[in-house]
C-alpha cells in the first residue's frame, strides 16, 4: 500500500520521498547542530584574532626598522625584519635587561612560595576545624578584599621606610608570607570539598592536626595549590606599582619597571618603541611557557575551586 508521499519498492521497506526526507526532524536537527557549531567556531576565530592582534602588533613593532615604527599610514608588515633589535634592546640601558629578568624571577618565585604556603596554612583551619568565631574571622578576611590598595599605600610606605626596607625586596616579599585574602578564600573552598571522614580516619590512626595537613590535605590539594602559585607568580611578574614605589636603583628593577627606562632613553626620540616592544616580547614568553606547561592544573584548578561553600 502506497501514498502520494511514499515510494514502495518490492522487497524493501517503505521509504519517504526526497522532499520529506530533507524536512525530517533528524535532518533538521543535524542542520541546526552543524550551523550552531559553525557559528561557534566563527565567533571563536574572530575573538581570537581580536585578542591576538595586540600581540602581533607587539612582535611586528619589535622587528621593525626605527623609521617604520611611527610612520603614517601604519606599516602593518615590516619591510625589513631586524632581529638585531633584540640584542640591541638587551644592552641599550646602563643595566642589562638580564638583570631585570633575574630580579623578576627571584621576586616572583619568593612571592609565589609565600602566598601558596601561608594561604594554605590559614585556609586549613577555616575549612577543617571548628572553633568559636570561625565564620566571623573568615568574613573579616574576606572584607579586606574590598579595601582598595590605594588606601593602604601611604601607611605601608611609612611603615617600611621606618623599618629601612625601602629600596630592598623586603616590602614586596615579606607581605606575601602573611597570606592573601583571595588565595585563602580559594584554598578554603577547595579544602571544604575533601570528605571530613578522611580526617576522622587519620585521627584514629594517631595523626595530629599538623600531620593531617601536611601528609593528607596538601598532597590532595595539588591543583588548588598549583593555581595559587601560578596566579601569584604571574601577578608579581607583571607588577609595576609596588616596585615603582619601593625600588630606587635600576639594578633592583624587575622587568615591568625596567621597561619604563626606555621612555627616557638617549637619542632624538623620547620613546624607543622597537626596543620596548622587543623587551615586552621577552617578558611575555615565560608566561606563555608557564601556561602551556601547567595548563592542565590551571584549568582543573579553575573548575574545581569554589565548588562548596
Amino acid at each position: 500500500m502506497t501514498t502520494a508521499n511514499t515510494t514502495q519498492v518490492p522487497g524493501r521497506p517503505l521509504r519517504r520521498s526526497h522532499g520529506e526526507t530533507w524536512r525530517s526532524p533528524h535532518r533538521l536537527r543535524a542542520i541546526r547542530t552543524v550551523t550552531g557549531q559553525f557559528l561557534l567556531y566563527l565567533t571563536l576565530v574572530i575573538g581570537s584574532i581580536v585578542i591576538l592582534f595586540p600581540f602581533y602588533w607587539m612582535v611586528s613593532t619589535s622587528v621593525k626598522p626605527p623609521d617604520e615604527v611611527v610612520t603614517l599610514p601604519i606599516t602593518w608588515i615590516p619591510s625589513r625584519i631586524l632581529w638585531s633589535n633584540y640584542p640591541k634592546a638587551i644592552n641599550a640601558l646602563p643595566v642589562s635587561v638580564l638583570v631585570f629578568v633575574k630580579n623578576s624571577v627571584v621576586l616572583s618565585t619568593l612571592v609565589a612560595i609565600g602566598h601558596t604556603f601561608t594561604s594554605a596554612l590559614v585556609a586549613y583551619p577555616f575549612a577543617r576545624l571548628r572553633f568559636r568565631g570561625r565564620r566571623t574571622l573568615f568574613l573579616i578576611i574576606l572584607a579586606t578584599m574590598m579595601i582598595p590598595g590605594q588606601i593602604t599605600m601611604i601607611p605601608l610606605f611609612i611603615i617600611f621606610s621606618r623599618l629601612h626596607w625601602v629600596n630592598t625586596f623586603l616590602p614586596l616579599v615579606v607581605p606575601a608570607y602573611f597570606g592573601d585574602a583571595y588565595y585563602i578564600f580559594l584554598l578554603r573552598q577547595f579544602f571544604a570539598t575533601i570528605p571530613k571522614e578522611m580526617d576522622d580516619a587519620a585521627k584514629i590512626d594517631g595523626c595530629s592536626v599538623y600531620a593531617i595537613f601536611f601528609r593528607m590535605i596538601l598532597p590532595m590539594s595539588t591543583p588548588a595549590l598549583g593555581i595559587t602559585a601560578i596566579f601569584s607568580f604571574s601577578g608579581m611578574w607583571n607588577a609595576f606599582l609596588g616596585p615603582m614605589i619601593y625600588l630606587n636603583q635600576m639594578e633592583k628593577f624587575p622587568l615591568a619597571l625596567g621597561l619604563r627606562a626606555f621612555q627616557a632613553g638617549p637619542g632624538s626620540r623620547a620613546i624607543h618603541w622597537e626596543s620596548m616592544m622587543a623587551i615586552s616580547v621577552l617578558m611575555t614568553i615565560p608566561m606563555l611557557v608557564l601556561f602551556f606547561i601547567t595548563q592542565r592544573n590551571y584549568i582543573q584548578g579553575i573548575v574545581i575551586t569554589g565548588v562548596k561553600g
